[in-house]
């Protein structure tokens, strides 16, 4: 679907159905674990720049995405959804592995619909730093799921075609 090049750039590939479900599941949990996310995270750090004496996120920090959407909009929603529609009894077991009940596809149109929810965010985007990790400053914005935040965190234009191809799955996956 995608090529070699690209997989082996962004993708970890050992329990890769099994990573896609459980990461599916948790977009709209408060977080998502590192150690089931089938997707390498983006390089570097989160950037941050000064405003006065406020913290906001970086510009520059959109960028750090820009391949993997990039290879997101790349990939043909039909043949993606081949792909899908070939291996879903595997999707299906993984997903009833992990505690599913019912369909994986109605499970994964519940998160499109949450990520499709997104506000665009254009920002400045400011930042707290109580602990360890940025928290948004703004409490609408920090209570938001899992994906919602990453979709914020990766910038408006970024967000913008994600939801676009989150758009083509949906339509693809409702009968």
């Amino acid at each position: 679907i995608t090529g070699v090049d690209p997989l082996t750039q962004y993708l970890i590939t050992d329990n890769v159905i099994s990573r896609v479900v459980a990461s599916i599941d948790s977009l709209t949990s408060r977080q998502v674990p590192v150690h089931i996310n089938p997707i390498k995270p983006a390089e570097d750090v989160l950037l941050v720049d000064k405003e006065g004496e406020s913290v906001v996120l970086s510009k520059r920090n959109f960028d750090r995405y820009t391949g993997y959407v990039d290879w997101m909009q790349s990939t043909d929603t039909d043949s993606l959804m081949t792909f899908y529609r070939r291996y879903y009894p595997l999707f299906q077991q993984a997903w009833e592995q992990n505690g599913g009940l019912g369909s994986f596809d109605n499970r994964m149109l519940e998160v499109i619909d949450d990520l499709l929810e997104t506000p665009d965010v254009p920002g400045p985007i400011y930042l707290t730093k109580p602990e360890a990790v940025y928290l948004f400053e703004d409490p609408e914005l920090e209570s938001m799921t899992a994906g919602q935040k990453v979709l914020v965190r990766m910038g408006s234009a970024n967000a913008a075609v994600v939801k676009e191809k989150l758009a083509e799955i949906k339509a693809e996956l409702n009968p």
